[in-house]
Order: structure tokens, then C-alpha cells, then sequence
């Protein structure tokens, strides 16, 4: 018996079609167990359990070569969909014929509302398989996310991690904001994932300063890595935190680890606050309250702390469809473009780089990286081309677009979107998004013939919950499809 981490995918595309067919809805209801016995996973999520990772080894070893309310995740996506992964097709794609026959008739139900948009590609090589509209321009609301997750992905690469530092002022410290909004000021975390600690970098810090035989000192925290407003263009709302390098638990006021809830007026002067608390407990004295203030320039390096790398962050923002994050992922590709991390310097280097990966970029508008800006339109030809690109071998950076996808019926967004009858459960994964008036859906499903289409639908006019179901019914059209 082969390992459970090969997968076999010549066997798998070799099997006769019933065989397969067994195999997948097997492997799905052998998931709906793990929900039950899952429990660490859902309260630490699934970047900090380990299996996020081993997803990822898993598509790795298939290659030849918002303003949401947001659902807290169970458990990483269905085997099933991995195994399309940079495999070979296992047969040939739908026919344009026959997705119109499938998708056109629930494209035209009312509670789409006033207009509909929709693109279907095969994941294995890139080729149009259906389009309705889909290179008009959409507000994309949460969707938007994808493009900031890959042109993050594609400017700084999956290890990259965001560091938080200490370093030597001219009379005290300066505690210098990287922009990890998932720094955290809570007890420390298990996980291969887990996010930087304040209390480790105070740890440090007060080592390094009793080492000098300082036992007092004044602080200073710096935020100029980013630049212009810090307050999105909607205001300040439970959606998300003030846009600062500087902030703890994305600057959230009560203990969730993500949807809506308080935050922060000022995340930056209060993370600069608790890390003074926390030096005093360690036997710093810390002069005075803090300031905003600069690191002078070569500043010598106290201490530091790292974020989990890009991928978890990336992971962790298309699961559960977290609008801190990705704001921090469009300026950090900002920063590794050399242009202002601000919303204009983050929305141009987002641009650039879905225009480099060679994207249909033409009339689209990024005016930030959540999607909550409804100034945002992008095309579902964008979307679904988007996707196609993460499952190319070619670029093994931005699979982390597709494992972070939630799953159809189990995890992040999508958890309670699925019955347990819904035929697409389990082998449909997809970024939703929700704005008044506008609902949009683009991801991955596996067909009733093992292959991997990536998909958007686009909407405008039509009212949340009843148009959620209809883009549930076309991914479910999408899985189920023959289509020939």
C-alpha cells in the first residue's frame, strides 16, 4: 500500500471512472468524521495544526515537474480535490456545450439579481472552457482577495516572513512595526504556524537590556514602514482594524481570532503600550508613556520576532476571509515593489504583479487588497485565470491560493454554505464574497471525471442568502459535470 501523502496519481487517473467516483465520495465521508474528532483544529485553525503543511507537501508531490461574517474553520480541504493538483488530466475537459447546458439556466435565476458574470477554465493547462460576460468588470468583493493573496505570493514568495523588531534610540528602545497584523499578545500558541509573540519579543528584549545592566529605559514605537491613511476608505468599522505596520491581534478588543468584533482606534499606540506592560513585569522600568516616533537610521538590533511564513498568512486569509491580513499582504508587496505601502502604493503593486504573472489585467481597477472597497472591479476571466495560474507547475509559488480556499460544507467561509446532501461538499473549494448587493464565488471543483476546473461566477442586484445558493448550485454544476 503506497503512502497516504503520494496519493498515486497515475492510478488514480488510470482507474476506471465508477472506481474513481468511489473512491472520492469515500474519502469525503471519511472526512465528515474528522469534523468530529477535529477539535484542536478548529479552535487553533488549520495554519496552526500542521496539516495545512502537509496539504501542501501533498500538491507539491503531484507535480511532474467582507466585509464577510466569517465562519471559524473545521478541518483542510478534501483529498479529492489535491489530487488534481499539477496532475496529468484524467480526462478530457468539459465541452462549452456542455457547461452552457449545465450553468446557463441557473445563471439566468433571479435571485442573481440584475447582472451575472462567469468564466470556467481547466486548471491543467490554462484553455477557456466557458465564459457568460466574463470579461466585464465586477465589484468582487471578498474574491479580491486572491489577486492580493498571489501578487503577494509572486513579489516575496511563501517563506517570506514579517519581522517585528526592537532596536536601540537615542535615549531608550523603539519597538519598529513590520506589518504583521497577526503579532499577538495572548499566551503563546502551539503549531508549526503559530503567530509572533509579543511576549517572546519582551522576553528578549528584557534579557538583552539586564545583559547591558540597563534595568530602565524609555519607549518609542515606529510605524513609518507604512505610508498615508491609515483608516480604509469605508471608515473605521468591525470589519476590520486601522491599516498600521504596528498592531496586536489585529487590533481586536475581545478574544476572537477572526470575524467581526471592536477594534482599535489606535492599534499601533496600544500595541506599543501592552509591549511596556509586558517589559515591566520582566523588571524593566519604562519611563513615561510611550511615543510614535523613528528608529534612527543602521539602529542596532535588540530583538526581534518573526510572523509564520507567507503561505499560512495567505492560507489564513482566504479561509476565513480575513480583511487585516490581506490589507497587510498588499502593502508588503509594496514594500518589495519599492512603492509607498499605502492603499495607492498597495493597489499599483498589486496590479504590476498580476500583470507580470501574465493575468487579463485590462480595465481592471485594485483599490485595496480586502475587497471592501466596492471602487474594486475585476473580471471573472481574471478570477478563474488567477486559479488556473496557482495549479500551474510552473508556479509552485502560488499554491498556497488554492490550499487556502475553504472547502465546500467544512471549513472558513464555506463551512456552513453546504449541506450534508449537497452534492458539491467536499469537492468544491472557493473564496466567496459578500458585499450589499453584490455576491461572487470563485475557486476549484473536481468533475464527475477527475478534472480540475478552476471557476468564477460574478453577481450584481441580488440579495445575499437566496443568491448564495445559486452560486452554491453552479460549483455544485461545475463538480458534477460530464459535460461533453
Amino acid at each position: 500500500m503506497p503512502e497516504a501523502g503520494s496519493w498515486q496519481i497515475g492510478w488514480w487517473q488510470n482507474a476506471p471512472r465508477a472506481q474513481r467516483r468511489t473512491v472520492r465520495f469515500a474519502a469525503v465521508s471519511a472526512l465528515a468524521g474528522l469534523v468530529v474528532a477535529a477539535g484542536a483544529v478548529s479552535a487553533a485553525g488549520p495554519w496552526d495544526s500542521g496539516q495545512r503543511k502537509a496539504e501542501r507537501d501533498l500538491a507539491a508531490a503531484g507535480r511532474a515537474t467582507g466585509g464577510e461574517r466569517h465562519s471559524r474553520p473545521a478541518v483542510p480541504a478534501a483529498p479529492p480535490v489535491l489530487a488534481g493538483l499539477g496532475a496529468r488530466p484524467a480526462a478530457p475537459p468539459p465541452t462549452r456545450d456542455g457547461l452552457a447546458e449545465a450553468l446557463e439556466p441557473l445563471l439566468k435565476d433571479p435571485a442573481l439579481g440584475e447582472r451575472t458574470s462567469a468564466a470556467v477554465v481547466d486548471a491543467a493547462t490554462g484553455t477557456p472552457l466557458y465564459g457568460a460576460d466574463e470579461g466585464t468588470e465586477y465589484t468582487p468583493a471578498s474574491t479580491v482577495k486572491l489577486a492580493t493573496a498571489a501578487a503577494a505570493l509572486a513579489a516575496l514568495g511563501p517563506g517570506h516572513r514579517i519581522e517585528t523588531t526592537v532596536v536601540a534610540g537615542g535615549d531608550g528602545i523603539v519597538l519598529v512595526g513590520g506589518g504583521d497584523p497577526t503579532l499577538t499578545a495572548r499566551p503563546d500558541r502551539a503549531g508549526p504556524d503559530r503567530p509572533a509573540s509579543l511576549r517572546e519579543l519582551a522576553d528578549a528584549t528584557a534579557r538583552a537590556l539586564k545583559a547591558r545592566g540597563t534595568g530602565r529605559t524609555k519607549l518609542t514605537y515606529d510605524t513609518s514602514r507604512y505610508a498615508g491613511p491609515t483608516d480604509h476608505p469605508i471608515g473605521a468599522n468591525e470589519n476590520i482594524a486601522p491599516v498600521t505596520a504596528l498592531m496586536v491581534d489585529e487590533g481586536r478588543l475581545d478574544d476572537s481570532d477572526h470575524g467581526t468584533a471592536d477594534r482599535s482606534t489606535e492599534p499601533a499606540a496600544d500595541a506599543a503600550r501592552t509591549f511596556a506592560d509586558l517589559l515591566r513585569e520582566r523588571g524593566v522600568d519604562v519611563e513615561d508613556d510611550v511615543s510614535s516616533g523613528q528608529a534612527p537610521g543602521k539602529a542596532e538590533r535588540i530583538a526581534a520576532v518573526s510572523s509564520p511564513p507567507l503561505s499560512a498568512l495567505v492560507e489564513r486569509t482566504l479561509t476565513n476571509s480575513d480583511n487585516d491580513i490581506a490589507e497587510a499582504l498588499a502593502r508588503q508587496t509594496a514594500l518589495a515593489a519599492g512603492a509607498p505601502a499605502s492603499f495607492e502604493g498597495a493597489a499599483g503593486a498589486v496590479t504590476e504583479r498580476l500583470e507580470k504573472l501574465g493575468l487579463p489585467t485590462s480595465g481592471i481597477r485594485i483599490a485595496d487588497g480586502s475587497g471592501l472597497d466596492r471602487a474594486d472591479q475585476v473580471s471573472a476571466e481574471l478570477l478563474a485565470q488567477l486559479l488556473a495560474r496557482a495549479a500551474d507547475p510552473r508556479h509552485p509559488e502560488l499554491r498556497p491560493v488554492l490550499t487556502g480556499l475553504p472547502v465546500a460544507g467544512f471549513s472558513g467561509t464555506l463551512r456552513g454554505r453546504y449541506g450534508s446532501d449537497a452534492g458539491g461538499r467536499g469537492l468544491v473549494r472557493a473564496k466567496t464574497g459578500t458585499l450589499t448587493g453584490v455576491n461572487t464565488l470563485a475557486g476549484t471543483a473536481v468533475t464527475s471525471e477527475g478534472r480540475l476546473l478552476a471557476f468564477a461566477f460574478m453577481t450584481s442586484g441580488g440579495s445575499a442568502e437566496a443568491a448564495q445558493r445559486v452560486l452554491d448550485r453552479l460549483a455544485t454544476a461545475v463538480a458534477g459535470c460530464g459535460c461533453r
